[in-house]
């Protein structure tokens, strides 16, 4: 199961989690979330992180130029997309050989069917609880909505996974599960990781969810 850490900005936090080797680290580069890493972030801070964590991006509603000049700078390897991106900018960046991973609203089961013009133009799907900041809300949703998603594109689950969601993790099913993503629920602060926390919570969740 892949392992995504989101909201980083901290250089030493930033070295503390990718010591745990999670299989992401997210970096938000959009300006209202209180985890912002914009200036205070430099390129120079993300050089520390092993070439087998993927570094990605989170963007809202950016426009596919701004969205590559961030990737260049920063050397990244992925963008998480939280707006109203369409499946062709999606394609676009693909084909710039960086990884997409589009989130979604759950809201209830019919909104999967917005996922289908994604298929073939994104990597993975984000599962994320409504809303109206974007993610980082701390709150999670109904998973069961989940069964009705159909899709062939794997996802990962958001959405307020806290330290005491491992057994529940274990106990939940999807063929198209992929990973978690955890943020909100595992910090001191916004944008710094609670490190003991969620070294706890990985050991607990990596007993019965193998590496992919």
């Amino acid at each position: 199961m892949l392992i995504k850490v989101c909201g980083m900005r901290h250089p030493e936090n930033i070295k503390a989690v990718a010591g745990l080797q999670p299989d992401y680290l997210g970096f938000i580069f959009y300006p209202p979330s209180p985890r912002y890493a914009g200036e205070l972030l430099l390129p120079e801070m993300l050089e520390q992180i092993p070439a087998g964590i993927k570094k990605t991006g989170v963007f809202v509603n950016t426009s596919t130029s701004d969205m590559l000049h961030v990737a260049q700078r920063y050397q990244l390897d992925a963008l998480q997309l939280h707006g109203q991106e369409g499946a062709a900018q999606c394609r676009q960046l693909k084909a710039e050989g960086l990884e997409i991973i589009k989130a979604f609203a759950a809201r209830q089961g019919s909104d999967f069917a917005n996922t289908r013009d994604y298929e073939g133009n994104c990597d993975y799907f984000l599962f994320d609880t409504p809303s109206q900041a974007h993610g980082g809300s701390g709150q999670k949703y109904d998973w069961h909505l989940l069964q009705d998603y159909r899709g062939t594109t794997p996802f990962f689950l958001s959405g307020g996974l806290g330290p005491t969601d491992a057994e529940a993790l274990r106990a939940f099913h999807h063929p198209q599960l992929a990973g978690i993503d955890l943020n909100s629920r595992f910090e001191s602060a916004p944008a710094h990781k609670d490190v003991p926390a969620l070294q706890a919570f990985l050991n607990k969740y990596r007993q019965s969810n193998p590496p992919l």
